[in-house]
């Protein structure tokens, strides 16, 4: 067995690392690269590319996008999946708004990092002033850069909806208790959509649910595989 893990918008392999050592004997675990490529598919393609020959796919947030196509490019590849804190809606209005306004942008433009207030908004109030987590993703943001931040703000992300029943194989769907960025209506309309999925809510975090509980979150992951026999 193997996993690839797949992280969410300007976010790396530190996203995981916490979560890795509860998923050990699932085996070796690959961190997808999405820093490389401007469409979904395209990063699906390069994770495809580096991955072991069959794994148990986790995706979180944008990429839950980039999982789900994983799956359509290569679904014998994929043991079971686990989406986290993301969707199947595609861009709303605001965001298509929000991705013209960067569009038009100069090249040249100096990027600055993220938004500390942007992230304390992703973690739950209980966890709002850990500055320990709000250090990893502000470093991550700085770890890809403008032009990584560019390519990702930059991603066309379709309504998905209406194909979840295409994905067959075992799924697993989380969610934060207090996700602002993805609603738990969002969540529940995968776990509806993907027939024979699994739903679980973790308590006491928003939408970084592998830094605010990378222990509940792995611990989870690992008792719903452990009861499909996986391992």
């Amino acid at each position: 067995m193997a996993m690839l893990l797949v992280p969410g918008f300007m976010l790396d392999a530190d996203l995981w690392r916490d979560v890795v050592p509860a998923l050990a004997a699932y085996g070796p675990a690959t961190c997808a690269d999405l820093s490389q490529d401007g469409s979904i598919a395209a990063m699906a393609r390069r994770a495809l590319s580096e991955a072991p020959s069959e794994f148990v796919l986790v995706g979180f947030s944008m990429g839950g996008y980039v999982a789900r196509e994983i799956v359509r490019q290569a679904g014998d590849r994929v043991t079971a999946l686990v989406l986290i804190a993301t969707s199947a809606r595609g861009d709303s209005n605001v965001e298509l708004q929000r991705k013209a306004a960067i569009a038009g942008q100069s090249g040249g433009a100096v990027f600055r990092g993220l938004s500390r207030a942007a992230v304390a908004s992703s973690l739950h109030p209980a966890n709002a002033e850990r500055t320990d987590i709000i250090a990893r993703i502000l470093a991550a943001g700085q770890r890809l850069g403008g032009d990584v931040f560019r390519r990702q703000s930059l991603i066309d992300r379709r309504d998905e909806r209406d194909n979840l029943k295409a994905i067959r194989c075992p799924s697993l769907v989380i969610a934060g208790e207090q996700d602002r960025l993805r609603s738990r209506t969002e969540a529940l309309e995968l776990h509806q959509g993907i027939v024979g999925s699994s739903f679980e809510i973790i308590e006491n975090t928003a939408h970084m649910v592998p830094m605010e509980a990378p222990q509940r979150l792995g611990a989870s992951i690992r008792e719903w595989l452990g009861q499909r026999r996986y391992g």
